[in-house]
């Protein structure tokens, strides 16, 4: 740091203005005194002027003094205002921020406690995963069960595709590279897959027994199926000359008059993507209303019988 020289006094480079007008003032002042000594020279002795030149010099000296001390009081006074002034700003500035580390420890507070009562509900699961495991592999077991109950007392649309993917979820439980919540998963896949079958229209090819003899393999006739949801299963013969429509209530095939045979080919083209979706006409059952009788030898605790 620079300091600056006046007089003999030295002074903070903040205050070099007021030293600059303080000597600008002692030599006007200087020379006032010298052109007054000069001007009354006539009227004074040169002794006596000479004392009141030194009296009025040790004055103007002692002001000099008072002027520097006020000068040098006055630089301290500024810089201790400029040094409050930065504290007191450096204090609201922390406050501040304290005020927001407050608010933000509290909701941490609050998401570790959500987060510790989240531990202790992962703890208790673990702690009971045991029991929950004996208790999920039988309910999937008779999920199976009833599955293939189910099966086989629907409509028989793709029937042996069906049966296997059963026949492969009652394998799957005896494994035990399988993890629990793995076949749980597969098991409700087989049962979303058949709830798809009731709202969806599809067509494939495989054989029929017309004759209701499986063994006579001569019997067995190549067709094209029609799946309705599960209102309709009709088949057309690939040389078209059969056609027919599956009767849930006597478990059989039915034959159908001639006048369906178009309607069952838009059907089918419909159904393979080959023809703009369309309303069709289609023969379905006929509604029935079972008695109770009937309704409990049906369905006992949610099991199809």
């Amino acid at each position: 740091m620079y300091f600056f020289e006046c007089n003999g006094d030295y002074a903070m480079p903040i205050q070099q203005m007021y030293l600059n007008e303080k000597c600008k003032k002692k030599k006007c002042m200087k020379n006032s005194i010298a052109s007054i000594f000069i001007a009354s020279g006539a009227l004074l002795t040169v002794p006596s002027a000479f004392s009141d030149s030194v009296a009025l010099t040790s004055v103007l000296e002692k002001g000099e003094e008072r002027s520097d001390k006020a000068i040098k009081s006055q630089y301290k006074i500024d810089l201790v205002e400029s040094t409050t002034r930065d504290i007191e700003r450096k204090y609201r500035t922390i406050n501040k921020e304290n005020e927001g580390l407050s608010v933000y420890i509290e909701q941490l507070n609050k998401q570790l406690l959500n987060q510790q009562l989240e531990l202790d509900n992962i703890d208790l699961s673990i702690r009971q995963v045991t029991l929950i495991e004996r208790q999920i592999t039988p309910l999937m077991l008779r999920m199976l069960e009833s599955l293939e109950s189910f099966v086989e007392a629907d409509v028989p649309f793709q029937k042996n595709e069906r049966l296997a993917r059963i026949d492969s979820l009652n394998g799957l439980m005896g494994r035990s590279d399988v993890s629990v919540a793995e076949k749980y998963r597969k098991v409700m896949d087989a049962y979303q897959k058949e709830m798809d079958y009731g709202r969806t229209i599809k067509t494939y090819r495989s054989t029929i027994d017309l004759t209701g003899n499986s063994e006579a393999m001569a019997d067995l006739r190549e067709v094209d199926f029609l799946r309705v949801g599960r209102l309709s299963l009709m088949f057309l013969s690939l040389d078209g000359k059969s056609l027919g429509i599956w009767d849930q209530k006597t478990k059989s095939w039915e034959p159908l008059e001639s006048e369906y045979k178009a309607k069952l080919t838009t059907a089918l083209r419909i159904a393979r993507e080959q023809a703009a979706p369309s309303l069709i006409k289609i023969p379905v059952a006929a509604p029935t209303k079972l008695s109770d009788t009937e309704l409990n030898a049906t369905v006992v605790h949610g099991d199809v019988k």
